[in-house]
């Protein structure tokens, strides 16, 4: 007996605490700013073949010296430039008549992250790598050197957005809105994506590039209180 009046008080406590937090809404606003991009990381490098595993991997570390040499000479900041990949394989021959596969030779790459903050040089910087021997592309991303005030814009953007939408449910619904009973910012906040929106290329005489522009977007989630 006094298990069972145990969970019956238990039962009743919690109704009256659902009763006292009251009628509610929860909405989600979702804010998006645009921005033009300010700073690009592209990832390159060089690749060598020769006969012995020694001779690929001295032609590729030349040919990256050479490189990192023209990133410098560009003004990219030692900083701004990491090795991001090292390799070196076997190159096989395979027999089509059932003969013994052989290794005829080896392939060494070396590959380095680079981040470019002065975006009008960005296709004169291609340039200079191809220059001296860069033949390794793997990737190109438009950014934003301080991400937070934009990051900051489309959360503002979010709250409002969200409001609006409360403010809308309940007037459509003969109610009064009352105060912001909680407030959290969505898990799936989404960092710069790039949007492909300019096509003037960085300079005339080097490899066009597309800068575009950047979607920042954010969601949040709140709770209000409404009235009769």
């Amino acid at each position: 007996m006094r298990y069972l009046a145990a969970i019956l008080a238990a039962i009743v406590l919690a109704g009256a605490a659902s009763a006292q937090e009251g009628p509610r809404i929860t909405v989600t606003g979702e804010g998006r700013i645009e921005a033009a991009p300010d700073m690009a990381t592209i990832s390159l490098g060089v690749a060598a073949e020769a006969r012995s595993a020694r001779a690929a991997m001295d032609q590729a570390s030349a040919a990256a010296a050479a490189l990192l040499a023209r990133l410098e000479a560009a003004g990219i900041a030692a900083r701004d430039v990491q090795t991001s990949g090292l390799t070196l394989n076997p190159v096989w021959t395979y027999s089509n008549s059932g003969g013994e596969n052989r290794i005829t030779g080896y392939a060494a790459s070396n590959t380095v992250t680079v981040r470019v903050r002065a975006l009008e040089n960005l296709g004169r910087v291609l340039d200079d790598v191809v220059e001296v021997g860069g033949n390794s592309f793997s990737g190109l991303q438009f950014g934003l050197a301080d991400p937070g005030p934009t990051e900051d814009a489309a959360r503002a953007a979010a709250v409002a957005e969200a409001l609006r939408k409360a403010e809308l449910y309940a007037a459509a619904a003969g109610l009064t809105l009352g105060p912001v009973l909680s407030i959290s910012e969505a898990a799936d906040f989404a960092p710069p994506q790039p949007m492909f929106r300019m096509e003037a290329a960085m300079a005339s005489d080097a490899v066009p590039v597309a800068p575009g522009e950047l979607t920042v977007s954010a969601r949040v989630e709140m709770v209000f209180a409404i009235g009769g």
